[in-house]
């Protein structure tokens, strides 16, 4: 019956060639959540459109609508939404009325709920096929669902819904894929027990949107022109831009659990990111190619900072959840519902360039776009009217990737008259007339090269079709999801806690939301001070009294941000002082990750410091090769030394890796490191000597109990460390209490309990190291957060 069915509607609309093409098997789509809000919008006409498109194609198919709905019901509210379902505009009314009734006739609803539903939608598919003598050429699984629920259903269709030996298998997976690095692994490693990664198929739906989807094509066919420009040189930065006039009212309970930054920048921006910043593949219709240059973008991308981003939350966001979650009248919400992110490439290509991510909520327009804007070197003599202003030079140069919305309200690809005449497709693309009226970035419509597409699709339509032709360059695998997840998660750790900026929502934002880049960081630009969120939070300001001493000597204690700034300065100061006096400045730095906000704030603020007369020591290290991620050296390295113009002979690591070994006594690298100082350092006292504090009170690699390097001779000592690596290379406390000053940084509500219990404690750095660090003709300064200090 349903062969006779297709074969009787595609002879009856012409549009079968041959009996030879209908036999290539058929396939059976089941949409899971078929009567869910996102196949009620997309899903459902998504496959409607693949139907009407691939109805020739020599391929029958049956359509599965399944939910926990009851038969009756969920039958009832499934062809409720199927009989809405629109013609395409290209599309013949009387044609596709055929084909929608034809859809109608080929769908059904099922309840899946348990394993025994699964097991007999297996026998009816089946059944139904040996029935009509078909051939099965595979299975489209598409999960409509909540993440909660992949589990259970791909164990069920791996146990009794698997389509025969021969036929494929495709499983549609909507995101969100986890909420952080971690959870993304579990629910990839729970997948991955059930489906290969071939039968994988994560939806972005931004990779369906036609700008988007055109960027690595675009990029592909214009080689000629972009390969002189698209780097460093010439580009001067990239915007990739989603707006929302729309709030989270009715979505706070997914909103709540997710945020901006999780819901729009992880993906969808990200993604489009990749297809700019990525190396061209030989080849960009092969995913492995396309996939494994994504992979080298994602590690090429600096790590982000708290102060990478700006983040705020409109106004009436906080009693939306209130009523919609029942929380309490007092809860606060740190939710960013807008978000500036401010990404750096490490790689040559990228150096330097700023890719600014931006994405909000109630916001004054909505639009989506990815903006590339070049440097123009051009200064024009001439009156800009007292030419052809379609080609000055004088003009913005850039090429903009038109998502939709806005001012045009169409996917379109635009490029400036100024720059090239870009190839594109005569198939896909036509060049738009431009409405004189328009503008775009300040500049009339005419100056650029305008294209829109010949049919403009859904970005569901696109996918699906994507998926039926097993495109998997267009969705997004395990190694692409957890790379991305790496990236984004140390900042949405950062911030998690971070005060947000309140905004009215709309076209009363005005200037509120505007951010500018400054050394690295972006902040906000207007100056009026940013609310907090939580108005019950202690400020420096509220705390009247914080002694001025801690264990007799200087304390210094600030919000963390603020005490990084301020050390920075005085580190700074120290070193001026120094080669006003001497002519040098010897500096050693401790590990850890305290430094490394320190390292970044010197490298990107502090563009005064001596680096030309500065020499940089290590107070301790790593028994690991120096470019093991594990080394201090490392660290220092990544996040100081490549950043500044310090002289290469005045960088001194510490020889732990010798004769092809790491710290072998008989290779004396503590000797050598030791006969460095006594020969380069002045009495062997540092100017200034960078420490932090264990939870134990260790300090440098000086470990409680350690058996040398707390007394004796001013030297460097092989120590054992309690934890992996074991083995550590250290300045001894001897030679450290001989610098002419000692800083030490203690940040974090971790160390709260060692800085309690050192105010208490005397002299006794056999059980606490630190505890020793008293600088014989010197002075020790004490840089302390109030988390630590505090609690």
């Amino acid at each position: 019956k349903m062969l006779r069915r297709v074969l009787c509607t595609v002879f009856f609309m012409g549009a079968l060639p041959s009996l030879a093409e209908a036999s290539q098997g058929h396939i059976s789509v089941v949409l899971l959540g078929a009567t869910g809000d996102l196949a009620k919008k997309y899903l459902w006409q998504g496959l409607f459109q693949l139907y009407i498109d691939q109805v020739s194609s020599g391929h029958s198919f049956s359509f599965h609508g399944a939910a926990l709905t009851a038969l009756e019901p969920g039958q009832r509210l499934m062809f409720d939404v199927l009989k809405k379902l629109a013609c395409p505009p290209d599309e013949s009314p009387n044609r596709c009325a055929v084909l929608k009734d034809q859809f109608l006739k080929l769908s059904q609803y099922h309840q899946l709920k348990t394993a025994e539903n699964y097991t007999l939608l297996n026998r009816e598919i089946e059944a139904q096929l040996h029935q009509e003598g078909l051939k099965e050429a595979g299975r489209i699984f598409y999960f409509s669902v909540p993440p909660f629920a992949y589990t259970e259903i791909a164990r069920h269709i791996n146990s009794s819904c698997r389509p025969p030996p021969g036929a494929w298998l495709r499983v549609v997976l909507e995101k969100p894929f986890g909420h952080d690095l971690q959870s993304a692994q579990q629910l990839a490693a729970e997948l991955m027990s059930f489906f290969r990664e071939e039968e994988m198929y994560r939806v972005d739906h931004y990779l369906g949107k036609q700008a988007v989807a055109h960027i690595l094509p675009f990029r592909d066919q214009n080689r000629q022109f972009l390969d002189p420009i698209w780097n460093q040189h010439h580009v001067e930065r990239v915007e990739i831009v989603l707006k929302e006039t729309v709030d989270a009212k009715g979505r706070t309970s997914f909103y709540e659990q997710y945020g901006v930054i999780r819901d729009v920048l992880q993906n969808h921006l990200t993604e489009a990111l990749m297809f700019l910043a990525m190396e061209l593949p030989a080849n960009v219709s092969k995913a492995e190619e396309v996939l494994q240059c994504k992979l080298q973008a994602f590690q090429s991308l600096r790590r982000l900072e708290k102060n990478s981003a700006v983040l705020g939350q409109y106004q009436a966001y906080a009693s939306q959840v209130q009523e919609e979650l029942q929380k309490a009248q007092n809860y606060i919400s740190t939710t960013p519902t807008f978000a500036g992110v401010l990404i750096h490439s490490d790689n040559l290509r990228w150096e330097g360039v700023p890719f600014l991510l931006t994405s909000g909520k109630a916001l004054d327009e909505r639009v989506g776009y990815v903006r590339v804007l070049f440097k123009n070197r051009a200064y024009c003599t001439q009156s800009e009217t007292l030419r052809d202003t379609g080609h000055s030079q004088c003009k913005a140069k850039q090429i903009i990737f038109y998502v939709g919305h806005g001012a045009l309200n169409t996917p379109a690809v635009l490029v400036s008259r100024n720059l090239f005449r870009p190839v594109m497709p005569k198939s896909l693309w036509r060049e738009a007339v431009a409405q004189s009226d328009l503008h775009i970035f300040g500049q009339p419509l005419s100056d650029y090269y305008v294209y829109s597409p010949v049919k403009e699709r859904d970005a569901y339509s696109v996918l699906i079709s994507n998926i039926y032709h097993g495109r998997k360059d267009f969705f997004i695998t395990t190694e692409n999801l957890l790379a991305s997840w790496a990236f984004w998660t140390p900042l949405l750790e950062s911030i998690s806690h971070q005060p947000l900026r309140l905004y009215p929502g709309g076209v009363e934002n005005q200037h509120l939301l505007d951010f500018e880049m400054v050394s690295g960081e972006v902040a906000f630009t207007v100056a009026e001070p940013v609310e907090l969120l939580n108005p019950n939070r202690l400020t420096p300001s509220d705390y009247k009294t914080i002694q001025s001493k801690f264990r007799q000597s200087p304390l210094i204690s600030a919000w963390s941000e603020d005490l990084i700034s301020q050390l920075a300065s005085d580190i700074e100061e120290t070193a001026g002082t120094a080669v006003a006096r001497s002519g040098q400045f010897h500096l050693a730095l401790s590990g850890g990750s305290s430094p490394v906000v320190l390292f970044r704030r010197l490298a990107r603020h502090h563009y005064a410091f001596p680096w030309k007369h500065t020499h940089i020591w290590l107070v301790d290290e790593r028994c690991v090769p120096l470019t093991d991620t594990e080394s201090n050296f490392f660290s220092v390295h990544n996040h100081l030394l490549q950043s500044i113009r310090v002289p290469y002979f005045n960088v001194h690591p510490m020889p732990v890796h010798l004769s092809q070994r790491l710290c072998v006594e008989e290779d004396r690298g503590t000797e050598l490191y030791a006969k460095e100082i006594m020969a380069l350092v002045a009495n062997a006292s540092f100017d200034l000597v960078l420490l932090g504090v264990g939870t134990d009170g260790h300090t440098a690699s000086l470990f409680p109990q350690s058996e040398s390097g707390l007394e004796g001779a001013p030297t460097v000592v092989l120590t054992e460390s309690p934890v992996k690596p074991h083995q550590r290379m250290s300045l001894s406390l001897p030679l450290i209490n001989k610098a002419k000053q000692v800083f030490v940084l203690v940040l974090g509500k971790g160390k709260h309990d060692i800085v309690t219990l050192l105010s208490r404690v005397g002299h006794a750095p056999k059980k606490w190291p630190i505890s020793g660090v008293r600088p014989s003709s010197g002075q020790l300064v004490w840089y302390v957060d109030y988390e630590a200090l505090l609690g």
